[in-house]
């Protein structure tokens, strides 16, 4: 008889070092539930740090998994023969995006995304500098770790790679200051996500594109996290009225299925040629058919209004919590299910996850004192009203006033 295997003994044993993980085996997922390996039921409340935005083993993923696999998975030559279910996707992205981003290229993950939009910005000015800003995130490689503006993920790699400057995020005096002939591009994300749900001053982001313009600079815009209606909109630019030079996209794209992309203008594409960039999986017919079964299923189900409806609730609540827990709850913020409660201090946000967990809800801890809460974007109204009677439990087990 073959001897069951015991999760937890084989990953902690032959996995890297690289998380401190929740003593938790999760076996299978439905919706927002997913269960683990005893059988118990838990709230996912963040989307697999969101990528699930229609839950977990939701039909129209499952669907498009089996028919696209029963036909092809990776074209022969890959990228250098056609594929319908790649342009099909193509053709659904340039009905969804900002008008002026008419060139779509597919990757497996945001990190690869960005990496690739540096390189080509770089490319297409002939220019090496890149403004990023403080708190930022943008990925893993040492490209994009060299671009994120947080010490923790760089300092480590040294040496990284040069000609990254970074300037306080939200401030556009600061980008103006930063910006020289020597610029190939400004990185930005919508709404900091992994620096913990920072949301902008309004009209920055067409501040520092006006500014880009000027500099003869390239935008990039990173919509890894905020793309595909996490905040309301399909994207976090369109609602801001912002022409970015390059869109990246990942995440939520692909409903959990690792997929990534990156968008361009007609401009940038003529200053590039054959042999810029490439990749094994840019744009396999299965991940194209995945990708195109989310963004159908979130444009025909009005996904929009949902996330602000439902959105819009939580926040309600959760600023509610805030003057009801003001010693422990110090902000409120973000857009559409991209939510966050900054506590106190990192012991306060470390009891408040565990409470709620031992209620049945995960939660997402970043910044160590930085609650995101991020759920599936067809969470129901129903489902949220539980989320946020166990968090109340949670938050009240925390304080100690039960």
């Amino acid at each position: 008889m073959k001897k069951p295997v015991d999760t937890f003994t084989v990953e902690d044993r032959h996995m890297p070092p690289f998380f401190t993980k929740i003593p938790l085996s999760i076996e299978r997922g439905e919706g927002i539930y997913v269960w683990d390996e005893s059988g118990r039921r838990y709230i996912d409340c963040t989307a697999g740090w969101g990528v699930t935005c229609l839950g977990h083993a939701h039909p129209a993923i499952a669907e498009a998994l089996a028919d696209q696999g029963r036909k092809i998975l990776q074209n022969p030559n890959s990228g250098l023969t056609y594929s319908p279910a790649r342009a099909r996707l193509i053709a659904l992205l340039t009905e969804i995006l900002p008008p002026n981003l008419t060139r779509v290229f597919f990757s497996s993950s945001g990190a690869e995304a960005n990496d690739a939009v540096i390189k080509l910005a770089r490319k297409a000015t002939g220019r090496m500098d890149v403004v990023s800003t403080e708190q930022s995130f943008h990925g893993r490689t040492i490209s994009t770790a060299s671009a994120t503006g947080q010490a923790k993920h760089r300092e480590r790699f040294n040496p990284l790679m040069p000609n990254y400057i970074f300037v306080p995020y939200g401030d556009a005096a600061a980008i103006a200051g930063a910006l020289s002939d020597g610029t190939a591009a400004v990185i930005l994300e919508p709404i900091q996500g992994e620096g913990g749900v920072n949301v902008p001053p309004e009209g920055y982001l067409r501040e520092v594109e006006a500014l880009c313009r000027e500099a003869g600079a390239c935008l990039i815009v990173d919509e890894v996290q905020t793309g595909f209606c996490r905040t309301g909109p399909m994207f976090a630019v369109t609602e801001m009225g912002v022409r970015p030079d390059f869109m990246t996209l990942a995440k939520g794209i692909a409903g959990g299925f690792p997929f990534g992309a990156f968008a361009l203008t007609e401009a940038i594409s003529a200053k590039l040629e054959k042999g810029d960039h490439g990749g094994t999986y840019c744009g396999n017919p299965l991940g194209c058919a995945v990708a195109y079964a989310v963004i159908r299923h979130l444009i025909d189900h009005d996904i929009e209004r949902n996330v602000r409806s439902v959105g819009a609730r939580i926040h309600e609540q959760m600023l509610l919590w805030q003057a009801r827990f003001a010693g422990m709850i110090v902000d409120v913020r973000g857009r559409g299910l991209l939510l966050a409660m900054e506590m106190a201090d990192a012991a306060t946000a470390e009891r408040l996850f565990h409470e709620a967990l031992k209620r049945g809800l995960i939660l997402n801890l970043i910044q160590t004192r930085v609650i995101r809460l991020c759920p599936a974007l067809n969470i129901t109204p129903g489902e949220a009203e539980t989320v946020l009677s166990i968090l109340d439990e949670a938050l009240d087990a925390a304080a100690g006033t039960v």
